[in-house]
């Protein structure tokens, strides 16, 4: 029997059937045990306690609160954290915990404080920092140089991405106005700067292939029509596009460990053994991985783009086949966090298993881990340190990139089930390594805490209305250089 190249998981309407021993390893608690599903409910709805988590947490984790019957969990991209956090505090929760890195859990503190809710408390699982090496990359000396050329540059804008911590953002917010992006509205922010503010320079960060790939795309959307153009957006044409080129900026020395491991090796094995499927690439994924997911896009194959639309596009092609009502495997090339595998794998599961109530042809999606053949996993029990290959489970490649966050995993199920169990029990101090970092110092005569969350009220703004802020213009065009200093700490 000839293994295959990457393992996968076929998701029917009543089973899971996986493929390589990683596949395997992703399936295992995918069906959750009943009795950590009644611990963790009775124990949030005795706490009051509402839980916001990434899409990148372990297949464990995800399948225990996907079957809670609890109505204060979310599990989305980091955009919709915050929001879901103060929705649940309007909704009288007592307490919020969040799984994710430390940057998701400040954006959490940060967004509730600015909506009056300074009293409910914000905890993380772990009392040890549960970092991010994208985050790290913007706190290194380079990316203060990065940002003081923008500050010497007439009409600055800095787009950072939102995968970083919050003294991070204030301490670039006051060297260049800054507003925050997400995988999924930063090329309509980028648009919307250039429509807004003549002549801006962007400067966009920490994520270099993400940085490199929008500048990929906007050198692409320059080639379009004004007409397909302006479908995009519609102050734009060939000739605003092509002017905006040379004023965006990125930085070129940041990356994200999981996306690294898509590079060129991946992508010649995916053309060489799955040209027929669809490909899905986050928009941080290396340039090989971004330009087999852009053009499968252009071709209807594939999409580029965050965690949602990966899983909005996986959902979109299962409709389409149930439409058609013919009996078919669907492939999918998951070019992001193995994590992505839960949420894929409940919402499919959901719309096959109505399909397939009313008798028709079996449908199936095969979801593709495409790990790099040199993967390695930790093994503590082998003496090793660690076992070669995808069979050892976590995927971690000798260049850098893992399958799946070994950040994202300090968010073990046994770490929430602790935490919850000291809520309301122990005194309050007990908790405060758990809490999300406090940023004390003053910048610009701010706290790094309040100045650090005018960015993301920036995007929010943004969100809400479709432009940006009369503040942030205003910023833009008048603000002068040397003002302040980006320095670590």
């Amino acid at each position: 029997m000839t293994l295959p190249v990457f393992p996968s998981l076929r998701i029917t309407a009543d089973s899971l059937i996986p493929k390589g021993a990683f596949a395997e390893a992703q399936a295992a608690f995918l069906k959750p045990d009943p009795e950590l599903v009644t611990q963790l409910t009775t124990l949030l709805r005795e706490k009051n306690a509402g839980v916001v988590a990434h899409f990148y947490m372990d297949p464990e984790l995800q399948g225990v609160l996907s079957s809670c019957d609890w109505p204060h969990i979310h599990v989305s991209d980091s955009l919709a954290m915050a929001d879901r956090a103060i929705a649940m505090a309007e909704r009288g929760v007592s307490t919020i915990a969040v799984l994710g890195v430390d940057f998701m859990s400040e954006n959490v503190r940060a967004m509730l404080d600015a909506s009056g809710y300074e009293h409910i408390p914000v905890y993380r699982v772990a009392a040890d920092p549960i970092g991010c090496s994208l985050a790290e990359s913007a706190e290194a000396p380079a990316y203060g140089a990065y940002l003081t050329q923008a500050s010497e540059t007439p009409r600055s804008l800095h787009v950072v991405y939102i995968n970083t911590s919050l003294v991070t953002k204030a301490k670039a917010h006051a060297l260049v106005p800054t507003i925050t992006c997400t995988s999924s509205n930063v090329v309509q922010t980028v648009l919307q700067a250039a429509s807004q503010i003549p002549d801006v320079h962007i400067w966009f960060g920490p994520d270099t292939y993400m940085g490199d790939n929008l500048a990929h795309m906007l050198a692409s959307i320059a080639e379009m029509s004004d007409q397909q153009i302006r479908q995009l957006h519609p102050a734009h044409d060939q000739a605003s596009i092509r002017a905006l080129l040379p004023r965006f900026h990125y930085f070129e020395q940041g990356t994200c460990i999981v996306h690294h491991m898509f590079g060129k090796e991946v992508v010649d094995l995916v053309r060489q053994h799955y040209a027929d499927v669809f490909v899905t690439a986050h928009l941080e994924v290396p340039g090989e991985m971004f330009e087999l997911g852009l053009r499968a896009q252009r071709e209807g194959n594939g999409v580029v783009g965050s965690t949602s639309n990966i899983l909005a596009f996986v959902l979109g092609k299962v409709d389409q086949a149930i439409a058609r009502g013919k009996q078919t495997n669907l492939r999918f090339i998951l070019g992001t966090e193995a994590g992505m595998i839960t949420p894929i794998v409940r919402q499919v599961q959901d719309k096959l298993r109505d399909y397939a109530s009313e008798g028709g042809p079996e449908i199936s999606a095969e979801i593709i881990f495409p790990v790099a053949s040199e993967a390695v996993a930790q093994d503590v029990e082998s003496g090793l340190g660690v076992l070669p290959g995808v069979a050892g489970g976590e995927g971690c490649s000798t260049a850098g990139g893992c399958a799946t966050c070994p950040y994202m995993k300090m968010n073990s199920l046994r770490a929430l089930i602790a935490l919850l169990q000291r809520v309301d029990v122990e005194p309050s101090s007990n908790l405060v390594p758990f809490e999300p970092r406090k940023y004390v110092q003053q910048i610009r005569g701010r706290t790094a805490a309040d100045l650090g969350g005018e960015p993301i009220l920036h995007m929010r703004a943004f969100q809400r209305t479709g432009q940006l802020p009369e503040a942030l213009i205003e910023d833009v065009l008048t603000r002068k250089s040397g003002q302040t200093s980006f320095q670590r700490g």
